[in-house]
Order: C-alpha cells, then sequence, then structure tokens
C-alpha cells in the first residue's frame, strides 16, 4: 500500500508544480492524453524542457505502476529516485 500511496503522491507533486504557475489550463494528469491537450490549451513547445520533464515523469510513474504487483527491486527504487528528481528539476524550470 505504501509504494501505491509514494507514487499517487509523486504524480500529484509533479502535477502541483507545473499548475504553480497561471496556465490558460492546468495540468489535470500524466496521462499522454492529457499532457497533449494541456500543451495545447497553452501552447507551449512540444520540446520545451518542461515537457520533456512531464513526459519523463509519466514515463517513471507508468513503470512504477506496472511493476507494483512485483517484489521492489533496485530497478523499482532507482525509478522512483529519478521521478523526484524529475520533480526538481521541474521545479527550477518552473521559476524561469
Amino acid at each position: 500500500m505504501s509504494e501505491f500511496n509514494s507514487r499517487i503522491e509523486a504524480q500529484r507533486r509533479i502535477v502541483q508544480i507545473v499548475n504553480s504557475i497561471p496556465w490558460l489550463e492546468e495540468l489535470f494528469g500524466l496521462s499522454s492524453k492529457a499532457i497533449q491537450r494541456w500543451i495545447a490549451a497553452n501552447r507551449v513547445d512540444p520540446s520545451s524542457p518542461i515537457v520533456q520533464l512531464i513526459k519523463r515523469a509519466a514515463a517513471e510513474l507508468f513503470f512504477l505502476a506496472d511493476q507494483s504487483q512485483d517484489q521492489i527491486s533496485a530497478e523499482y527504487i532507482s525509478a522512483a529516485e529519478r521521478v523526484a528528481e524529475i520533480a526538481s528539476a521541474l521545479e527550477l524550470q518552473m521559476r524561469f
């Protein structure tokens, strides 16, 4: 259960970081469709560092969700650490 909560908290943190500045439309989730909608609604360059970080976070969180039924491995822990690093990098990007 704690892995699930950590994953949900990590996703929530990523979304909150992105939405910490005013956009025309907030990011509502980390699915590919939600990200594409956010990009289009806010006219964000899809190759921008912010978008790339959001997509990396989404991919890592998908990996964590996919592995959640397995025993926690070093790869799982590494992916969770990468999500935390991505969140920190996003926070820096949002300041500029």
